[in-house]
C-alpha cells in the first residue's frame, strides 16, 4: 500500500488557507472574535460525498457540532443534493468524487461518505490515500475484503475514522456493558438479533423496462464500481438496498445497528462459521422462483464465535423479513420485546438481557430487575449518546490521529471493520445458498450439495477463505468495473 507524505491534521498551513479563501472561508484570528467563538482556521472542513438522503442529515449532524465547515459537496444526482447546496451556499459542488479529491484534497480535512454501499470502500480510500480523516456510513463496506482493507489503511494512513452506526456511541449500548461486566447475567452462550427488514422489494427479478435515464443523475457514474446494466425506475434512492451489486440487504443495512451491541458486549472477534436459511417466493404455477441477483425475502443466519478468555463458545442468530425468536418466559404477555420490530436478545448463564435497535431500551429480564438492580459505570458515556457520534469523530479529527479523542470513537474503523465482517459474512451464507456444487461420488454418479441446506461454512478470518466450500469465496472480494480501484 503506497503512502502519501503525511500531513500536519491539527494546523492548516498558508496554502490550505489560501484556498480555501478562494472558496469562500475566510481566515480570522481567534483574538478578533473573542471568547466563546470558534475561528474558522480551527474548524475540520469536511467533503460530503453522498449530498441527499442519509447524506444530508449526516452533514448537518457535522455542521451542528459547531466544529465544522461544509466545504465541498458531491453527488451523482442532483435532485438528491438540492438541499444541501440551498443549505451550504458556498460549498464547491462535484459531481465525480474522483475528481473533487484529486483538484481539492489541500482544501479539505475530512470526507463524510453516505453514499450506496458499493461505493463506500473506493470513495474512503481514495480520501485516506490523501490523508483524510473519513466518517463512512454502515455497513463499512460491501464485501469482506475491502472492510479489512480500509482497517488496515485507517492506521497505515494515520486518520481519524468512524462508521455511521451512530447506535455505537449511544447511553443504551454502555448500560448492557455495565451489566455484563458486573456479571449480572453469568457468560453469555446465545444471542438472537432481528428486524423486520426489508421494506424495500427483495427476492424479484430485475426489471425489463428500459426507460430514459433522468437529465439530473449520471447513471454512469452511480453504477461506479458494479457491472453496467440500464437504467430502471424505482431504484434510486432507496431500493438498491435490494439487489447484490449496489446493497447488502437486510442484514447490511440493520445489523451493523442490531449487531453492534453484542460486539461491544463481548468483543467477538471474525465468527468461525455460518450457516443459514432463506425464503424464497413463490411464482407461477406454484414454483419457487429464484433471483440470486436480489437478496431474500426473509433469511435465518448462525454465526459461530469462539469463546474468548475462558469463556463459552457464542451463537449468534440473525432473523430478517419480520421473522423472530421466541419471546423470553420472563418477558410479561403484553411487555414490548426490543423495541418491537427489532431488537437483541441475550442470553447467559445467570441471567438474560435485552435491547431494541442501536441498543436502544437496554432491559434485563424479567423487567423489574432493570430499575432493582445498581451496577457501577464501567463504560464512559458520550456526551450527548448517539447525537455526539458525529461532534465525537469531528472532535477527534481536530484532534489528530492517534489522540485521545480518536481512540475513545465509539465504531472508529479497527472497531467498524471486524462488525462488518461479520455482517457480511452471513450474505455469504446467504448468496451461497442456491450454489450447487457438482461433482461424481465412488460410483459416478452426480453430486449436489446446498451449502444453505445441509453444509456449514467454516470460515478462516485471519485468511478471508471460506475452507470447507470454495464456491463461496467468489462473494469474499469482488472485480470493480474499470475505472475504480482501492489502489493496493
Amino acid at each position: 500500500m503506497k503512502k502519501k507524505e503525511p500531513v500536519n491534521n491539527t494546523r492548516r498551513g498558508f496554502i490550505r488557507n489560501a484556498a480555501l479563501a478562494a472558496a469562500g472561508f475566510y481566515i480570522v484570528p481567534r483574538h478578533v472574535l473573542g471568547r466563546g467563538f470558534t475561528a474558522p482556521s480551527d474548524k475540520l472542513i469536511v467533503a460530503g460525498v453522498g449530498a441527499g438522503g442519509k447524506g444530508e442529515s449526516d452533514l448537518w449532524n457535522f455542521f451542528q457540532s459547531g466544529k465544522a465547515e461544509i466545504g465541498f459537496l458531491c453527488d451523482v444526482d442532483s435532485r438528491q443534493s438540492r438541499k444541501s447546496r440551498e443549505r451550504y451556499p458556498k460549498a464547491k459542488i462535484y459531481t465525480d468524487y474522483r475528481e473533487m479529491i484529486e483538484k481539492e484534497h489541500k482544501s479539505f480535512d475530512a470526507l463524510s461518505v453516505s453514499i450506496p454501499d458499493h461505493m463506500h470502500a473506493v470513495v474512503a480510500m481514495a480520501a485516506m490515500q490523501h490523508n483524510k480523516h473519513v466518517y463512512v456510513q454502515k455497513p463499512l463496506t460491501h464485501d469482506i475484503y475491502e472492510a479489512r482493507i480500509l482497517t488496515k489503511a485507517a492506521h497505515d494512513y494515520k486518520v481519524v475514522t468512524q462508521m455511521g452506526n451512530q447506535g455505537a456511541s449511544g447511553d443504551g449500548v454502555r448500560q448492557l456493558q455495565d451489566w455484563y461486566n458486573a456479571g449480572i447475567i453469568g457468560d453469555v452462550h446465545t444471542i438472537y438479533c432481528y428486524t423486520d427488514r426489508p421494506v424495500w422489494p427483495q427476492g424479484i427479478p430485475w426489471s425489463k423496462e428500459k426507460p430514459a435515464v433522468p437529465a439530473e443523475l449520471d447513471w454512469n457514474l452511480w453504477l461506479g464500481t458494479a457491472p453496467y446494466r440500464d437504467y430502471v425506475d424505482k431504484l434510486i434512492p432507496f431500493n438498491w438496498r435490494g439487489w447484490w451489486d449496489y446493497g447488502t440487504g437486510a442484514l447490511g443495512d440493520m445489523a451493523c445497528h442490531i449487531m453492534a451491541p453484542a460486539f461491544a458486549v463481548l468483543g467477538l472477534g471474525y465468527p468461525t462459521g455460518a450457516e443459514c436459511s432463506i425464503a424464497t417466493p413463490y411464482i407461477e404455477n406454484w414454483t419457487r422462483g429464484v433471483y440470486p441477483d436480489s437478496g431474500p425475502v426473509s433469511s435465518s443466519i448462525t454465526l459461530t464465535f469462539k469463546g474468548q478468555n475462558g469463556k463459552p463458545d457464542v451463537k449468534l442468530h440473525w432473523m430478517d423479513g419480520g421473522i423472530q425468536p421466541d419471546r423470553p418466559e420472563e418477558l410479561g404477555p403484553n411487555e414490548e420485546m426490543g423495541d418491537g420490530g427489532n431488537g437483541a436478545i441475550f442470553i447467559g448463564t445467570k441471567g438474560k438481557m435485552m435491547c431494541g435497535t442501536y441498543g436502544i431500551k437496554p432491559k434485563l429480564l424479567p423487567t423489574s430487575r432493570t430499575e432493582e438492580t445498581v451496577v457501577p459505570k464501567t463504560v464512559a458515556r458520550v456526551p450527548r449518546g448517539d447525537a455526539g457520534h458525529y461532534a465525537a469523530w469531528v472532535e477527534g479529527a481536530i484532534a489528530g490521529y492517534g489522540s485521545e479523542q480518536a481512540n475513545n470513537l465509539s465504531s472508529r474503523f479497527d472497531i467498524a471493520g471486524p462488525l462488518t465482517e461479520s455482517v457480511l459474512m452471513g450474505n455469504l451464507a446467504i448468496r451461497s445458498y442456491h450454489i450447487t456444487k457438482a461433482g461424481k461420488d465412488a460410483k459416478g454418479k452426480d453430486i449436489i450439495t446446498y451449502p444453505g441446506r445441509n453444509v456449514k461454512l467454516l470460515w478462516d478470518g485471519p485468511n478471508m477463505r471460506i475452507t470447507n466450500f470454495d464456491e463461496a469465496n467468489q462473494f469474499v472480494k469482488r472485480t470493480y468495473r474499470d475505472g475504480y480501484s482501492l489502489g493496493v
